[in-house]
Protein backbone atom coordinates (compact mmCIF):
# COMPACT_ATOMS: atom_id res chain seq x y z
CA UNK A 1 0.00 0.00 0.00
CA UNK A 2 1.16 3.45 -0.64
CA UNK A 3 0.32 6.54 0.99
CA UNK A 4 -1.20 9.28 -0.50
CA UNK A 5 -2.87 12.93 -0.06
CA UNK A 6 -6.19 14.44 -2.07
CA UNK A 7 -7.16 17.99 -2.15
CA UNK A 8 -10.63 18.64 -3.60
CA UNK A 9 -12.56 21.70 -3.51
CA UNK A 10 -16.44 21.46 -3.59
CA UNK A 11 -18.58 23.85 -4.92
CA UNK A 12 -19.58 26.57 -2.85
CA UNK A 13 -23.26 26.07 -3.37
CA UNK A 14 -23.36 23.57 -0.99
CA UNK A 15 -24.99 23.99 2.90
CA UNK A 16 -22.44 22.83 5.40
CA UNK A 17 -24.95 19.88 5.62
CA UNK A 18 -24.43 18.87 2.33
CA UNK A 19 -20.39 19.62 2.35
CA UNK A 20 -19.96 17.00 5.21
CA UNK A 21 -21.90 14.52 3.16
CA UNK A 22 -19.83 14.84 0.00
CA UNK A 23 -16.91 14.13 2.33
CA UNK A 24 -18.21 11.28 4.29
CA UNK A 25 -18.94 9.73 0.72
CA UNK A 26 -15.49 10.03 -0.34
CA UNK A 27 -14.25 8.28 2.85
CA UNK A 28 -16.51 5.76 2.54
CA UNK A 29 -15.66 4.93 -0.93
CA UNK A 30 -11.99 4.99 0.16
CA UNK A 31 -12.44 2.49 3.28
CA UNK A 32 -14.58 0.03 1.03
CA UNK A 33 -12.03 -0.08 -1.30
CA UNK A 34 -9.39 -1.74 1.15
CA UNK A 35 -8.12 1.87 1.78
CA UNK A 36 -7.07 3.38 5.41
CA UNK A 37 -7.81 7.25 5.84
CA UNK A 38 -4.74 8.73 8.07
CA UNK A 39 -6.16 12.12 8.76
CA UNK A 40 -8.76 14.44 7.09
CA UNK A 41 -8.53 18.11 6.73
CA UNK A 42 -11.69 20.54 6.71
CA UNK A 43 -9.76 24.18 5.71
CA UNK A 44 -13.46 25.56 5.29
CA UNK A 45 -14.57 27.96 2.41
CA UNK A 46 -11.74 30.09 1.19
CA UNK A 47 -11.38 31.85 -2.07
CA UNK A 48 -10.06 30.15 -5.27
CA UNK A 49 -6.65 31.90 -6.97
CA UNK A 50 -8.58 32.14 -10.10
CA UNK A 51 -12.46 31.15 -11.15
CA UNK A 52 -13.71 27.80 -11.87
CA UNK A 53 -17.13 27.22 -13.37
CA UNK A 54 -17.26 31.07 -12.51
CA UNK A 55 -17.61 30.72 -9.12
CA UNK A 56 -14.33 32.63 -7.06
CA UNK A 57 -15.09 30.41 -3.81
CA UNK A 58 -14.67 26.28 -2.71
CA UNK A 59 -15.05 24.39 0.33
CA UNK A 60 -11.19 22.64 0.33
CA UNK A 61 -10.67 19.28 1.80
CA UNK A 62 -7.83 17.29 2.70
CA UNK A 63 -7.12 13.74 2.70
CA UNK A 64 -4.44 11.54 3.77
CA UNK A 65 -4.76 8.04 3.16
CA UNK A 66 -3.00 4.53 2.44
CA UNK A 67 -4.15 2.36 -0.56
CA UNK A 68 -3.43 0.19 -3.29
CA UNK A 69 -2.73 1.97 -6.48
CA UNK A 70 -5.95 1.01 -8.16
CA UNK A 71 -7.96 2.76 -6.17
CA UNK A 72 -6.54 6.10 -7.08
CA UNK A 73 -8.21 5.90 -10.89
CA UNK A 74 -11.27 4.70 -9.20
CA UNK A 75 -11.25 8.27 -6.91
CA UNK A 76 -10.35 9.94 -9.51
CA UNK A 77 -12.84 8.83 -12.03
CA UNK A 78 -15.72 10.02 -9.01
CA UNK A 79 -14.23 13.02 -8.36
CA UNK A 80 -14.75 14.05 -12.26
CA UNK A 81 -18.23 12.26 -12.57
CA UNK A 82 -19.23 14.04 -9.05
CA UNK A 83 -20.93 17.90 -9.98
CA UNK A 84 -20.15 18.81 -6.46
CA UNK A 85 -16.45 18.58 -6.77
CA UNK A 86 -14.59 21.52 -9.11
CA UNK A 87 -11.11 20.49 -8.54
CA UNK A 88 -8.78 17.68 -7.32
CA UNK A 89 -5.05 16.53 -7.15
CA UNK A 90 -4.32 13.65 -5.39
CA UNK A 91 -0.30 13.16 -5.19
CA UNK A 92 1.76 9.92 -4.11
CA UNK A 93 3.60 10.98 -0.60
CA UNK A 94 6.93 10.00 -0.54
CA UNK A 95 9.18 8.69 2.49
CA UNK A 96 9.91 13.12 3.00
CA UNK A 97 6.19 13.64 2.34
CA UNK A 98 4.84 11.64 4.85
CA UNK A 99 7.54 12.13 7.90
CA UNK A 100 6.20 16.24 7.12
CA UNK A 101 2.82 15.03 6.71
CA UNK A 102 3.52 13.69 10.59
CA UNK A 103 5.03 17.05 12.38
CA UNK A 104 2.61 19.19 10.09
CA UNK A 105 0.01 17.41 12.08
CA UNK A 106 1.97 17.26 15.52
CA UNK A 107 2.35 20.88 15.16
CA UNK A 108 -1.31 21.78 14.34
CA UNK A 109 -2.22 19.96 17.64
CA UNK A 110 0.26 21.04 19.74
CA UNK A 111 1.25 24.89 18.74
CA UNK A 112 3.95 26.60 20.49
CA UNK A 113 2.66 29.17 22.39
CA UNK A 114 3.39 32.90 21.28
CA UNK A 115 6.62 34.64 22.92
CA UNK A 116 6.39 38.12 24.58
Amino acid sequence: MNQYETVFILTPVLSEAQMKEAVKDYEKFIKADGGKIVSTEDWGLRKLAYPIQKKSNGFYNLFEFQANPSLIADLELQFKRDERVIRFLTVKMDKFHVEYAVKRRDRLKNPKPAKA
